[in-house]
C-alpha cells in the first residue's frame, strides 16, 4: 500500500485537501459550513502532523534542512492565520469567498513547495523503512492533533506541548455545539 510511505501519504492528503476546497466551493449554501468544517479539520491535523514528525526529520536529514523547514513553517503560519480568520468570521461573512480563495492560493503554493523542496529531497535521503516509520508516526500524530487552526504552534515542541490539550478542547467544543444543535 503506497500510503505506508510518508511521502505518498502526505501527497495523497494534499490531493484530498484540493478536493475539500472544491467541495466547499461547490456546496449548496446550506452545506458550506459543513464542508468548510471538513476542510478546516483536514488542514489542521495535516499541518500538525507535518510539524511534529516530518519537519523535524527534514531539519536533521537534509542539507540546509533548517532553511527548508523555516520556509515551510512560515507558509503554514500564514495559512493557519487565514484559516483562523475565516473560521472566526464564518461562512456567511461577506468576505468569506475572497478569503477562501486567498487561503486556497496560499495552501496550494505551500503544498507545491513541500512536494518540491522537502518531500522530493526526503524521498532521496531516506530509506523505505524510515518513510514507513514516519507514516505511522504521522497517523498517530493526526489522531491527537487539534481540529482547528492554532497559529503560533508551528514547531514540534509547540505541537507536542499544546496540541493534545487543544485537540481535546476543539473536539469537546464540537461535541457541545452538536449536542446544543448549533452545528458550527
Amino acid at each position: 500500500m503506497a500510503e505506508h510511505d510518508v511521502i505518498d501519504l502526505l501527497m495523497a492528503q494534499h490531493g484530498r485537501i484540493r478536493d475539500l476546497f472544491d467541495e466547499v466551493e461547490q456546496a449548496p449554501p446550506d452545506r458550506v459550513g459543513e464542508a468548510f468544517d471538513r476542510l478546516t479539520r483536514m488542514l489542521s491535523v495535516h499541518e500538525t502532523a507535518e510539524e511534529e514528525i516530518v519537519h523535524p526529520y527534514a531539519r536533521r536529514k537534509l542539507d540546509n534542512g533548517q532553511g527548508v523547514v523555516a520556509d515551510r513553517l512560515g507558509e503554514e503560519h500564514r495559512a493557519k492565520r487565514l484559516l483562523l480568520d475565516l473560521h472566526k468570521s464564518g461562512v456567511d461573512h461577506p468576505q468569506f469567498w475572497d478569503g477562501l480563495a486567498a487561503l486556497r492560493a496560499v495552501v496550494t503554493a505551500h503544498a507545491r513547495s513541500e512536494e518540491r523542496y522537502e518531500f522530493a529531497r526526503l524521498r532521496a535521503n531516506t530509506s523505505v523503512v524510515e518513510r514507513r516509520a514516519m507514516a505511522a508516526a504521522v497517523r498517530a500524530a493526526e489522531s491527537l492533533a487539534p481540529v482547528r487552526p492554532h497559529p503560533g504552534t508551528e514547531s514540534a515542541a509547540g505541537n507536542l506541548v499544546l496540541g493534545p490539550p487543544l485537540a481535546v478542547m476543539d473536539r469537546a467544543r464540537d461535541l457541545i455545539r452538536k449536542a446544543l444543535g448549533k452545528g458550527r
